[in-house]
């Protein structure tokens, strides 16, 4: 992993080079509140961005709400959620979600990381996604740009998600915090793309692990 001190510059000079919380780069889920935003992350789980929004779509045009979830038969779920695929699973987890939101928390979705984390079908990246664009904590959310990006670059060095949102929370500078989840998984879409890395005109190139052992096939 690169240095903590080589941390900061590479946050700084991504905030100057990609944008932060514009129109352009909103958080993926663009649900009006919690619930919506919790079910949303749920179904976006080895589906498309195109996928998600069409099951979401279906889904909160039957209900939009924990009890009204509950009152659809799991076949309707299942027929609403089908465009993002693995349907009859996450017909299950919504509905133990449903059930144990009302159970545990009178229908209100807790705003900590420990209470989402609690709730069936909730991980590590859900939780950070519903903290950071519904509650507006300052955390960075890994999806699997974040999760490439950081660990081609070094600034950490882990195999699964998971660790890569702890050792970012552990490496990271507070002010990077808010905007950094931004700045990253537009670097990873624009710049640091999964097969075509832009590594001539990347503005992190001369910190980058990635770079200096690839360079010169990279120009």
């Amino acid at each position: 992993m690169i240095e903590i001190e080589e941390v900061e510059e590479v946050y700084r000079r991504l905030s100057q080079a990609m944008p932060g919380r514009t129109k352009d780069a909103k958080g993926p889920k663009g649900q009006p509140d919690a619930f919506r935003s919790c079910i949303s992350c749920m179904l976006s789980a080895q589906s498309l961005d195109l996928n998600t929004a069409a099951a979401t779509k279906a889904l909160f045009a039957l209900a939009t709400t924990p009890e009204g979830m509950l009152a659809l038969s799991d076949d309707a779920i299942a027929q609403a959620i089908k465009p993002c695929g693995l349907y009859n699973m996450k017909t299950r987890n919504i509905r133990r979600f449903c059930e144990a939101l009302l159970a545990e928390h009178g229908g209100r979705v807790p705003n900590t990381r420990e209470g989402l984390l609690a709730l069936p079908g909730i991980g590590r990246k859900c939780a950070d996604i519903v903290l950071s664009f519904t509650f507006g904590k300052d955390v960075i959310a890994v999806d699997a740009h974040v999760h490439r990006v950081c660990n081609r670059i070094g600034l950490t060095e882990a195999k699964t998600a998971d660790k890569t949102a702890q050792q970012l929370e552990e490496r990271s500078p507070d002010w990077a915090m808010r905007d950094g989840h931004f700045w990253l998984i537009q670097f990873g879409k624009r710049v640091c793309r999964a097969r075509a890395p832009q590594c001539g005109t990347c503005p992190v190139n001369d910190l980058c692990e990635y770079y200096a052992g690839n360079g010169e096939e990279t120009q």
